[in-house]
């Protein structure tokens, strides 16, 4: 006899105990209640038995006091590898009745019974085994291939709702046995097999269901995320589009404004120009008529000289300003061409965002025809299970007709025998062979009879199954029906974004044959100012008695400035009024050059 290994037996042993435990515990919560509490004994046979897997094969280490064999320490190993742990870790460690680190690893597998997530965390920590290995021996549970089987187990916990109080319960101190008089099996265990089928059967729909559910969320998630994307960069550029159209609004009264000084402009120029023309035809009357005032004309001209000359150089400063203004438009110029530039790369961006909501469209039509396929199939299985159950009717047809022939043949039997014990009654010897003879044909039939209805019970569990598996399939195929439901959703919702698209690149469109139209009138502007950059007013300083009776500016005198000539008259010296189209009132008018008068105050008057 070849000598077993005393660790592989522990592990199997352990094997068995946890199947046994997880489905005792599966079984008796279907049939007392899915929620259960802390004082349900399978529920604590359960932890005690989970306990002694991880306890199997833990290394010892020294502590200051005495050797410690704690199972909190792998435990505690999930937070770094699992997230979603960190949580419970927390509030384990925050817990004010646990002292030892025994009880807080009791709280923890509790706490994670509770959130359907153990399988979840000891898979992290099995598959970490150079971690695990700095706390397990080599031939320990949770190193081998068990602690996979065991975690597998699990799973199929998830089914149960524990409503378990881990604040005042007594961790630290609870002793571990196990009550294996649980797990022995009686009579009514055995006469239990249907029953533990249909619970397998209904576990396998219900983790189907959680599975299809979990991946159904992860993909809601995800398209979520990319909803909410889209909808930052849909408002992102709306915000951009309202920022450019109060830009060209601005731009548009500046050129409306730009617009009227230049007329202004233009008729003040016209207005100077006839000034002048008749100014030089009298002083060619004067000229003609007499010379006499030559030395005065030539002092006067001396005079216009030098301030012509300081016109000049006001002249000079206004064209130095000009500049500076032309270059801050270029600036701006420049800068409005860079979002341009910005809101192009946008577009590029969106255009890259519909290409790959396209290619999840072609991904999602691709499962679509895929589950199609699916729903053929099962059509098709469908239909051969119906008539598998046509068969299988007919053949209990058969069956029934069998059973009445064979309950005729038992009456009529006994009606013979009837008969034979009362004609020979005497005869008793000779016919006990013949009753025994029939006693044998009634055990045959009984027999036969006994097959028949197994063999019935056999079909009806075989119907019934089938019938489950035809209402399995119907609940996939309205799975599939929602799914092409939401996929239908996913397309509208793409062709909303595509319109909002199209409606933002005839915006950005609009916007930029605005600019250009901006910038050709920036420059019509331009060549104005230059046209009109020789004509500057005399400065208030310099102006300080009037032109024509040379008294002192004051209060009652207040100064009046042609654009024309420059000279600036008092109100007594430019009395003459003419009516305009564009003014309500009548308007001052220059005495020499006729043109329209500017009221100012003077430099002595506040």
């Amino acid at each position: 006899m070849a000598v077993k290994d005393p660790t592989a037996v522990e592990r199997a042993n352990l094997l068995n105990m946890a199947k046994l435990s997880i489905k005792g515990l599966i079984e008796s919560a279907l049939s007392f209640g899915r929620t259960l509490d802390s004082d349900y004994p399978p529920l604590q046979q359960f932890f005690v038995v989970m306990e002694h897997c991880l306890k199997h094969g833990l290394k010892v280490r020294k502590s200051f006091l005495s050797y410690n064999k704690t199972i909190w320490g792998p435990l505690e190993l999930v937070e770094k590898l699992y997230p979603e742990a960190e949580e419970i870790a927390a509030s384990v460690r925050d817990l004010p009745g646990l002292k030892t680190p025994l009880g807080r690893a009791r709280a923890w597998l509790r706490l994670a019974l509770m959130q359907k997530k153990m399988a979840d965390y000891l898979r992290c920590l099995i598959i970490q085994r150079d971690l695990l290995s700095e706390f397990y021996e080599y031939h320990a549970l949770m190193m081998e291939e068990e602690g996979a089987v065991i975690v597998g187990l699990l799973v199929g916990l998830n089914v149960i709702d524990a409503n378990l109080c881990v604040k005042g319960e007594d961790l630290d101190s609870q002793v571990g046995v196990i009550d294996f008089s649980m797990y022995l099996k009686s009579d009514d265990d055995i006469g239990g097999k249907e029953r533990n089928v249909q619970i397998a059967a209904i576990l396998d729909q219900k983790n189907y269901v959680e599975e299809l559910n979990r991946q159904l969320n992860s993909t809601v998630s995800s398209l979520h995320a990319r909803v909410d994307s889209l909808e930052k960069s849909n408002t992102k550029l709306i915000e951009e589009l309202a920022i450019a159209k109060n830009n060209i609004i601005k731009l548009q009264e500046e050129n409306h404004q730009l617009r009227s000084e230049n007329t202004l402009i233009l008729m003040k120029t016209q207005h100077h120009l006839e000034a002048t023309k008749v100014d030089v035809e009298a002083e060619l009357q004067t000229y003609k008529h007499s010379r006499q005032g030559l030395d005065e004309m030539y002092n006067e001209a001396r005079r216009q000289l030098r301030e012509e000359s300081q016109l000049r150089q006001d002249m000079e400063n206004e064209l130095v300003v000009q500049v500076s203004m032309k270059h801050e438009i270029e600036l701006a110029m420049k800068l409005l061409e860079k979002d341009i530039h910005e809101k192009q790369d946008t577009l590029i961006g969106l255009r890259q965002q519909l290409d790959e909501v396209k290619a999840i469209n072609m991904e999602m039509y691709q499962k679509l025809q895929v589950s199609e396929d699916a729903m053929k199939e099962k059509n098709e299985i469908i239909g051969r299970l119906e008539d598998k159950t046509n068969q299988i009717n007919a053949t209990m047809k058969q069956l029934e007709q069998r059973l009445q022939q064979a309950e005729k043949a038992q009456m009529e039997a006994e009606a013979e025998d009837e008969k034979l014990k009362q004609e020979y009654v005497n005869k008793s010897e000779s016919l006990q062979k013949e009753f025994s003879q029939k006693e044998k044909q009634l055990l045959q039939l009984e027999t036969d009879l006994k097959i028949e209805k197994e063999w019935r019970q056999t079909l009806e569990d075989d119907l019934q199954k089938e019938k489950e598996t035809v209402s399995h399939l119907r609940i996939e195929t309205q799975e599939i029906i929602n799914l092409k439901k939401e996929f239908l959703k996913l397309q509208e919702k793409n062709k909303q974004l595509k319109r909002i698209c199209q409606d933002q690149e005839a915006a950005l469109q609009e916007l930029a044959s605005k600019l250009s139209e901006s910038k050709l009138k920036i420059e019509d502007i331009k060549e104005a100012n230059k046209a009109l950059q020789g004509q500057v007013w005399l400065k208030d300083k310099e102006a300080t008695h009037c032109k024509l009776c040379e008294k002192e500016f004051s209060l009652s005198k207040r100064k009046h400035h042609c654009r024309n000539c420059g000279e600036i008259f008092c109100n007594a010296c430019s009395d003459n009024e003419l009516p305009l189209p564009s003014s309500p009132k009548p308007v001052r008018v220059c005495d020499s050059c006729h043109a329209i008068l500017i009221q100012r105050c003077s430099s002595n008057v506040p």
